[in-house]
């Protein structure tokens, strides 16, 4: 018998200092506001980070050379409280129509503010390259920090 260790789901909060329709809204149609150059996928730099806001859309980047990096698409879209966002990117960076992880974040109203859970599950479909996935999301240049220049846009948004 074989046994299979499966990587746990990485998770991650931030308060936001901002309505949660607000919060919903620059993290969704305000993807390239905050989303960082640096995390990207492709042969050119990122010129923009999209999110396409409905059931079925994609999120993808526009890089610098005209063309698309697909990321994955968007699973569930339920403003302003959730998005379920299908990751196609393997343990390679590169693009896998062929393989879902799921990045689902709620947003949660706390008075004037709102609670943004990020968590990104199924990591072993990545095989037994997904425990080492995890740990680079869950690293300090993961969704932590990508967390923080969100909350950061939405309270300047706010």
């Amino acid at each position: 018998m074989t046994l299979a260790i499966k990587p746990a789901p990485v998770k991650k909060q931030v308060r936001v200092a901002a309505p949660q329709a607000t919060a919903f809204r620059v993290f969704t149609a305000g993807f390239g506001t905050w989303w960082p150059a640096s995390h990207s996928i492709g042969a050119s730099p990122l010129k923009e980070a999209v999110l396409e806001g409905h059931a079925g859309g994609r999120w993808f980047g526009r890089l610098q050379d005209g063309t698309e990096a697909a990321w994955g698409d968007v699973l569930a879209w339920e403003p302003p409280a959730r998005v379920l966002l299908a990751w196609r990117i393997g343990a390679d960076w590169t693009y896998r129509p062929d393989l879902t992880t799921e990045v689902e974040v709620t947003f949660t109203p706390q008075g004037e503010a709102t609670l943004v859970t990020l968590e990104h599950r199924l990591l072993e479909n990545m095989g037994p390259a997904g425990q080492g996935a995890r740990a680079r999301f869950d690293s300090e240049g993961g969704w932590g920090a990508l967390l923080d220049l969100f909350a950061a846009a939405a309270a300047r948004q706010a």
